[in-house]
């Protein structure tokens, strides 16, 4: 008899934990409509861009990845680029990924355009380039400080003709400001720390004997 009780008595438990799982599920999954809506630098100017920024470097060009997905798998993309490029080693190349994303990071918010240069493609350091001298016309200045990078991971990788194309995401937390010409900050919290992704494709020609790798795009995830 006690374990006929016994066996209801689980059925119940189960019953229970399902709603609330589901209840959870429903809360995590709802979207407010106060969230705060990330930049999209690929709107027009004068678009709307919400109430308010959300403490996040503002990288010029970089607009939402969309759903587009690359040709084979990361693995076999890697392997068209090493044979195409003996010299090729992804760990290698991660560390010289995250190498990049810190000095692009700082150099953007320092406007240091000699620096940007020779890392960045030609229409992505236009972009770069015309952000900073928009942002000094303002007689304003960006700090920005990289507190940790949280994941470098390689999630695309292929070849374009004779372009090695390798698309990295990085996780970090930043702490991002803007200050005005007398010193405020009007812009961003220096004691907010932002959890951010970034997902950046590198190019190299691998026919080149130049060994450096330039960035090609840069885009964050797709948040419709």
């Amino acid at each position: 008899m006690n374990e006929g009780f016994q066996y209801i008595d689980i059925i119940v438990i189960a019953m229970v934990a399902a709603f609330l799982v589901l209840r959870l599920r429903s809360v995590l999954g709802r979207r407010t409509g106060e969230e705060k809506q990330r930049f999209d630098p690929t709107a027009g100017p004068g678009a709307s861009q919400g109430s308010g920024r959300d403490n996040v470097v503002d990288l010029p060009g970089r607009g939402p990845m969309g759903a587009e997905a690359g040709d084979g798998t990361v693995a076999g993309g890697l392997t068209q680029i090493q044979l195409a490029d003996s010299s090729f080693e992804p760990n290698g190349f991660i560390e010289g990924a995250q190498g990049a994303f810190k000095m692009i990071l700082s150099a953007y918010a320092n406007g240091e355009k000699a620096t940007l240069k020779p890392l960045l493609a030609g229409e992505v350091y236009q972009n770069f380039a015309r952000a900073i001298d928009e942002r000094d016309a303002a007689d304003e200045t960006m700090e920005t400080e990289l507190i940790s990078m949280k994941s470098v991971d390689i999630t695309e990788a292929r070849m374009d003709g004779t372009d090695a194309l390798v698309t990295v995401t990085f996780k970090s937390e930043q702490v991002n400001i803007i200050k005005n010409s007398g010193g405020e900050i009007i812009d961003g919290d220096p004691n907010a720390v932002e959890q951010v992704t970034d997902i950046w494709t590198f190019r190299r020609d691998t026919t080149s004997g130049d060994p450096n790798w330039e960035l090609l795009v840069t885009r964050v995830p797709d948040e419709a």
